[in-house]
């Protein structure tokens, strides 16, 4: 029996192409169905860790569809304590923090400096139009912020939940997350291409 892990992205990213549907909800129906099957078939097991679930749920209203979907889900928190990783890739984690933590700080300093360059001349103005100039400066802090503290990079706990079950049920990563895949091949997760899922599936079925 295969054991695959799911993430959320890939029900709501349609970029992924997964074949499955060309909204999120025909997607879930369509997964909802073929792993209904191979689960009574006792071919496959599809996990999702509860803070994934939560997010998943959040998307969507108390559909039946959805209640179909969760009776095929398997929803597992991972043994956090019974696993032991490679004590060089948590090195590499904490180091990859700092940085990053850095070139975020220096981000928001070089905006915090164009902003005082913009108000430069400028006291006397009333406050809606001092925060009109300064917001397209805020807007570019907490872009460039994110994509320099978050982009390609676990950034929640909900990340590492997947990767740790993944690495517990020695099952298959289903994420187009750049950041999740990166650091579940740090971790040694097995992993299906999003856009492949489905023929993956397929293939398990018997055509």
């Amino acid at each position: 029996m295969e054991k695959f892990v799911i993430d959320t992205n890939f029900f709501i990213n349609l970029e992924i192409k997964s074949g499955f549907g060309k909204n999120a909800k025909e997607v879930v129906c369509s997964f909802t169905a073929i792993a209904m099957s191979l689960k009574q078939d006792k071919k496959a097991e599809f996990f999702m860790p509860p803070r994934i679930v939560e997010e998943f749920l959040g998307f969507f209203d108390n559909e039946d569809f959805i209640k179909d979907f969760l009776k095929v889900i398997t929803i597992k928190s991972p043994a956090r304590l019974d696993l032991q990783f490679n004590a060089d890739v948590f090195y590499t984690l904490v180091d990859e923090i700092r940085e990053r933590s850095y070139r975020g700080l220096r981000i928001a300093e070089e905006a915090v400096n164009h902003a005082g360059r913009i108000m430069t001349g400028k006291i006397n103005i009333d406050k809606m139009t001092f925060e009109k100039t300064i917001g397209e400066s805020v807007k570019i802090l907490r872009e460039k912020y994110r994509q320099a503290t978050r982009f390609n990079f676990l950034d929640s706990i909900a990340d590492l939940d997947l990767i740790v079950l993944a690495k517990e049920q020695d099952g298959f990563l289903i994420s187009s997350d750049e950041g999740v895949l990166r650091w579940g091949r740090k971790f040694g997760i097995k992993e299906v291409m999003p856009h492949l899922f489905k023929e993956r599936l397929i293939s398990l079925r018997g055509g």
